[in-house]
């Protein structure tokens, strides 16, 4: 999974002209099922991106077709993230787990002790 942060870069003042092309972009990898979750930067920073766990070359292309990135509107920093938490909503983001159990109990106990309650004596 990864966290994709899109900070506002030198060609900032050119993003009303790339905002439509941007929005078809991010469209495009909601449709695909890459992404999971897109949102703005507060207060004015930019954009980031939660998207699915896809080979890192994948990601790394897809980021780069990016009309904002490649026209340095934005700059890109992919961060590769491995949950291991979640909330009960967003438990189907983590990872499946193997829940078989590792190894059967050894032993039990097979009869209960000759003397009463800790300290006293048997009836």
């Amino acid at each position: 999974m990864y966290v994709i942060l899109l900070r506002f870069a030198e060609n900032r003042d050119r993003a009303k002209a790339h905002l439509q092309a941007h929005k078809a972009w991010l469209k495009q990898g909601f449709d695909d099922g890459v992404f999971l979750l897109a949102g703005s930067l507060r207060p004015d920073l930019g954009g980031a991106i939660l998207a699915g766990d896809i080979p890192r070359p994948q990601i790394e292309a897809r980021v780069a077709a990016d009309p904002f990135v490649a026209e340095a509107v934005v700059s890109a920093e992919i961060l590769d993230l491995a949950p291991a938490m979640a909330a009960p909503a967003l438990a189907a983001l983590l990872p499946a787990q193997d829940t078989a159990p590792t190894s059967a109990p050894t032993s039990a106990p097979t009869s209960a002790p000759a003397s009463g309650p800790a300290g006293g004596t048997a009836p």
